[in-house]
């Protein structure tokens, strides 16, 4: 028996559509390099967005061509999001975080056509741009200074463009609309490529009520950047909903984001942790000092992810009414696959219980299946204890790289993406993850969780920042080092933190051999703790 539905394709071009048509009122906030804030209606950007297209197939874009942007959270970038696939190009966001020469490299494995740059990034622009030729190279006038003659200004590329008389190219709602590369720490970025179809699917399921709970009353400051997972899709879901936007622009310091959350206070923020410790220290710092200049929005909710979430962080936000939802995925999975919403048989349960829930992966959301297998190829037990690797499948988890054929230390034979993560499932389906596969320490045979030690290290009054790696060990094979960073004026003796970690439940044996006291961190392009690059320093 068929069905009676009708076959609309899933596509971009109908939440652009939408916004033009019932939010054109709704506002974009944009914050410039001088720290001022530019507004654009939806009204404005619809029109601006469809210029674009017009403009970028009037330049010889073809379907399936692509345009990639270095650009930071503003309007224009926005713009891209709807305007080149609009088009029929495939927007290919750069992480203007990474070395000149990575860009270069993932530019052209992309066979990127065309370019979209911040002006504010030319300097970027010129270190890569003998390693990757673009045919036409954009530049947004971001700062409002003149942009020269070898480029082409993006405003007067909008003003060639005739948003009225354009049509969208036509396409399927299985054609590409963006990609994105891995961050590549153990090897070349890969490319992943997703679709009309995959966007808004992951869009709708990102928007329920137990994942983001977006609403068109919403405020939203999206501080992941967009050129990271396309700052986790989200802003799809904001203009398919007429959400007003908050775009933060390249000023990502604390007190920045502190004088922009107390200017525009938003209703609900994302970002990785890193921003929001930075925020809440500096937050708390002002406040024992006296200086009130600033105001977290209370019932703000934060969208945190791309690294494990510590509890100690997720209860010092809630002290100020600020409550912290994490996320779990990757870049493969467009990125939302699980979240860490209280469920209703939870609700009773002190708050001990309800934080340490909050501190999981969470919950794998709907239309993405999870298990965890054990070395043995065996589904691990929902018990909460047993360890295996986290595996995905669903209608937006890419089933390939970009230009590269499948393999077995990427997807299983039955069609599961491997996600290089290890960790456990509890009876409620909780995920609580213990490492990546390549974190994990194994000391005389034993298990050893890093993710546990940094959160459980991260709690002490003293540290602002705590990684874990594993060093080699004549007797036991391997052993947890401990980087910590202080915070400004705190001290913590060996015997200090060991004692800390006894008393939050850790075992002799686990205790990390030493400890070593570092200024920074480094850190991944997307603010991960980087692990390579402490293994590589202290592998002797």
């Amino acid at each position: 028996m068929d069905a009676t539905m009708m076959d609309v394709p899933l596509s971009l071009n109908h939440v652009l559509e939408r916004a033009g048509r019932y939010f054109g009122t709704a506002q974009v906030l944009s914050r410039l390099p001088d720290k001022s804030v530019r507004t654009h209606s939806y009204a404005e950007i619809y029109r601006r967005a469809r210029a674009l297209a017009s403009a970028l197939q009037r330049l010889g874009l073809k379907p399936g061509d692509r345009v990639a942007t270095l650009c930071w959270n503003h309007y224009a970038h926005l713009e891209c999001y709807f305007g080149i696939p609009a088009a029929g190009g495939v927007t290919h966001t750069l992480n203007l975080r990474l070395s000149p020469r990575e860009i270069a490299w993932i530019a052209a494995d992309a066979r990127d056509r065309f370019l979209i740059v911040d002006d504010i990034l030319l300097p970027l622009y010129r270190q890569l741009a003998p390693a990757h030729t673009f045919e036409k190279v954009i530049v947004v006038p971001y700062s409002g200074a003149a942009v020269s003659d070898e480029f082409i200004d993006y405003e007067a590329l909008l003003d060639s463009g005739d948003p009225d008389g354009f049509a969208y190219a036509e396409h399927d709602e299985k054609d590409a609309v963006a990609m994105c590369y891995t961050s590549g720490t153990t090897g070349r970025a890969k490319g992943v490529v997703y679709s009309h179809r995959s966007t808004i699917l992951h869009a709708l399921v990102g928007c329920t009520a137990d994942a983001w709970g977006l609403r068109n009353a919403d405020v939203l400051l999206p501080v992941t950047p967009m050129f990271h997972v396309n700052a986790w899709g989200v802003p799809f879901a904001a203009v398919m909903l007429g959400v007003t936007l908050v775009l933060p622009g390249p000023h990502l310091h604390p007190a920045d984001l502190l004088d922009l959350i107390t200017a525009h206070p938003p209703t609900i923020s994302l970002g990785v942790p890193t921003i929001w410790m930075g925020m809440i220290q500096a937050y708390d710092a002002a406040l024992a000092s006296g200086d009130c200049r600033w105001q977290l929005p209370r019932g703000m909710r934060s969208l945190v992810g791309g690294a494990a979430v510590p509890e100690s962080l997720i209860r010092a936000f809630a002290k100020h009414g600020v409550s912290l939802l994490q996320g779990w995925g990757m870049t493969e999975t467009s990125p939302l696959a699980s979240v860490s919403y209280l469920r209703r048989e939870l609700q009773e349960r002190g708050d001990d219980e309800r934080f340490r829930r909050a501190a999981t992966a969470g919950v794998p959301v709907p239309l993405v299946d999870i298990r965890i297998r054990t070395d043995d190829g065996r589904d691990a037990p929902m018990d909460g204890k047993t360890m295996g690797e986290i595996q995905c499948r669903g209608p937006y988890i890419t089933a390939s790289y970009y230009g590269v054929a499948p393999s077995e230390d990427k997807f299983t034979s039955d069609g599961w993406l491997r996600t290089g993560d290890v960790a456990t499932m509890d009876e409620l389906g909780y995920i609580r993850i213990t490492d990546r596969t390549k974190d994990l320490i194994k000391s005389g045979g034993e298990w050893i969780s890093s993710v546990d030690l940094e959160n459980a290290l991260m709690a002490h009054a003293a540290l602002a920042e705590a990684a874990v790696i594993a060093i080699p060990d004549q007797k036991w094979s391997e052993r947890p080092l401990a980087c910590i960073v202080l915070k400004p004026g705190a001290h913590a003796a060996k015997a200090e933190l060991d004692a800390h970690l006894l008393q939050a439940g850790f075992a002799k044996w686990q205790l990390p051999e030493r400890y070593e006291v570092l200024d920074a961190l480094p850190r991944t392009s997307t603010g991960k703790f980087y692990k390579l690059a402490l293994r590589e320093r202290f592998k002797s």
